[in-house]
């Protein structure tokens, strides 16, 4: 195996070279330059090393050369092409060729009038690769002026007027305007150049126009990709796009996406790529959230959400931008309410098993919770006609659902367990008190009436509500009782419960301890369980009698020292009556066998002693089995003698 790739090892080595003197001798033959050029791109391609083996006999050197000296831009274009592909394959073929010189000459083919566009675009396109990660790169680009010539480029390649993709040249002036604007996305960001972003935001003017003139997906792609990588987490640069309009022209373009989004999957697509640029616009400065609700984004991106054909990548695009939206702006987070945005953001927790995409929801709702209470408040003060109730009784239920969100932040909610409590369905949490039921009998008797009327109150209150039944419209009716309902029931639930407990199990479990309880008063003397009131919080105790073990000794006690006690000491157990008198290991015994109602201590005595005897009496019988043998054969063997003296 070695060998083998020894061996191809040499013979790639072997190639390089054959194909570096091809270059050398074949001056005069461009397209034999070419070919051999696209060879070379090809072998380095495929093996790394073989770039590096390519740079050290000289050959990235003389490629470099060969591109400026030739006078045929067939040959220039090739070697430019095979410069980047090398580069890009090989970070140390990079960081020779990222040097202030090879930066001119590139200048030098951009700017010159004889270049095709071809060439142009293979000059950018080592730009792209030379300033991708590589902020040495980056800090070039700008000091030779290459990046002023990008910006140039990006403001005259492309006609606005002229947008007929189908024509050659025009295509051609496309892919070279597209091409410019991946040159200047690498010159701003990974890693993030902030001299960079500030020169590059120059040209924003002239992208809101190309914005407002053209909403084709050919033009909004690349200008939204250089705008958000161009605004990412700088604050000057936000708040210059902000003003001079751009996000203004941003709410614009969604506007028309969604709206074309209800016949276009396409225009879906788009309208989640200008969100992502909203959000970057956005994200480091949220009270410019603003200038979107003037255009009412909240509701746009909200119907955005219910789109079928997005994946949970676009869905957590769009719930992020709306967590920035709403994170300082009341406008905003009214608009989310009115909208049904609550319900959709709590649909969202109940459905997906998306980590990221629940973080993203709770966020949302965290953001509305204050003004949720506020509302809340304001309209309770001056509620005066029916209509205002309903719409005060609708704010405080959406109150009492946000209490179960919490702070979205690590340490005091985890939206993937609020997600795996809210999805399970109904027939998950009856299988799950089924198999809870003889836990039940082992918890404490101190669920009183006032704590159960309290308990079936919220509960009903909450999983009976017409009006968020209606308000919920995106949810399904078995997804409301199966998830909603038993999400919201969680919080009349013991703390002591390993799951939410729905309305009817919180009642079977109550019916349960009381009648737990009132078999153990009529088995202790019908007295009393004690109550603790007002617990929220109860200890699980394995013993159900464990809170009436004073009261039953106290009791045993009296009844043992009296002579006269009631009939009801028949149904008591013989070992514990018979306390006092003479007993000793046989008679207790054959009483307690006699005795119908064992208690489980004399209960578990007995049993041992059962045990033993049948142990024991095993053990005899097949020690006899084994003794009886050889007497046997030795009663066998004396009569024979016996007889043979006889004889």
């Amino acid at each position: 195996m070695e060998k083998d790739e020894i061996k191809k090892t040499q013979e790639t080595k072997t190639d390089l070279n054959l194909l570096l003197q091809c270059l050398k001798y074949q001056m005069d033959n461009p397209s034999s330059q070419k070919e051999a050029l696209v060879t070379i791109y090809s072998v380095c391609q495929q093996n790394s090393d073989a770039s590096i083996y390519f740079r050290e006999i000289g050959g990235l050197m003389f490629v470099k050369n060969l591109a400026k000296s030739s006078i045929h831009n067939l040959v220039k274009e090739a070697a430019l092409f095979t410069l980047g592909a090398i580069a890009e394959c090989n970070v140390y073929c990079q960081q020779t060729l990222c040097t202030s010189e090879f930066f001119e000459d590139i200048i030098w083919f951009l700017s010159k009038h004889e270049s095709n566009i071809n060439l142009k675009r293979m000059s950018v396109y080592v730009i792209l690769v030379l300033v991708s990660n590589n902020r040495n790169g980056q800090t070039l680009v700008r000091e030779t002026g290459c990046v002023g010539i990008l910006l140039q480029f990006f403001r005259t390649a492309l006609s606005m007027l002229e947008m007929d993709l189908s024509n050659e040249t025009t295509f051609q002036s496309y892919q070279l305007w597209s091409s410019v604007c991946s040159a200047l996305c690498a010159c701003v960001n990974n890693p993030q150049n902030d001299v960079n972003q500030k020169i590059c935001s120059s040209v924003f003017q002239h992208a809101n126009k190309w914005l407002q003139s053209c909403i084709k997906p050919e033009i909004i792609r690349p200008l939204c990709s250089f705008i958000c990588l161009t605004v990412a987490n700088n604050i000057y640069v936000q708040e210059y796009f902000i003003s001079i309009g751009g996000l203004a022209v941003l709410s614009e373009v969604l506007i028309k996406l969604e709206h074309d989004s209800h016949d276009n999957v396409a225009s879906a697509k788009l309208a989640v790529v200008v969100t992502k640029t909203l959000d970057a616009c956005i994200a480091d400065n949220p009270a410019v959230g603003v200038v979107l609700a003037k255009y009412h984004i909240v509701s746009k991106l909200l119907t955005l959400l219910l789109h079928e054909s997005l994946d949970s990548g676009e869905k957590f695009s769009i719930i992020l931008t709306l967590g920035h939206c709403t994170e300082a702006c009341e406008e905003n987070q009214l608009q989310l309410f009115k909208n049904n945005g609550l319900p959709l953001m709590i649909q969202v927790l109940t459905e997906s098993q998306n980590e990221e995409l629940n973080k993203a929801a709770t966020f949302v709702l965290y953001n509305c919770k204050k003004i949720t209470e506020k509302l809340s408040l304001n309209q309770e003060a001056c509620s005066s006609d029916m209509n205002e109730a309903q719409q005060l009784k609708e704010l405080k239920e959406e109150t009492e659902k946000l209490e179960l969100i919490g702070d979205p932040f690590p340490g005091n909610l985890n939206p993937q367990n609020t997600s795996e409590h809210s999805k399970m369905d109904s027939t998950d949490i009856g299988a799950s008190e089924e198999k809870k039921c003889p836990q039940k009998q082992h918890q404490p008797l101190s669920c009183e009436p006032a704590a159960t009327e309290q308990c079936e109150a919220s509960t009903g209150h909450e999983s009976q509500d017409p009006v968020w039944s209606e308000k919920a419209n995106p949810v399904s009716t078995s997804d409301k009782e199966g998830g909603l309902a038993n999400a919201i029931s969680t919080t009349c639930a013991p703390s002591t419960a390993s799951a939410p407990r729905s309305h009817s199990s919180c009642k079977g479990a109550i019916c349960e301890k009381r009648a737990l309880n009132l078999q153990a008063s009529e088995q202790v003397y019908k007295s009393p369980a004690p109550v603790v009131k007002n617990r929220k919080h109860q200890t699980q105790v394995t013993d159900p009698l464990a809170l009436c073990s004073d009261i039953i000794s106290k009791e045993a006690s009296i009844f043992q020292g009296s002579d006269n006690y009631p009939k009801t000491l028949n149904f008591r157990c013989s070992g514990c009556i018979e306390v006092g008198k003479s007993l000793n290991s046989r008679n207790f015994s054959r009483l307690l066998h006699s005795c119908p109602f064992q208690c489980d201590r004399h209960k578990v005595i007995l049993e041992a002693e059962d045990r033993y005897k049948s142990d024991l009496r095993k053990s005899l019988i097949f020690n006899k089995k084994i003794l009886l043998t050889p007497y046997k054969k030795k009663r066998f063997d004396g009569n024979s003698s016996t007889h043979e003296e006889k004889k």
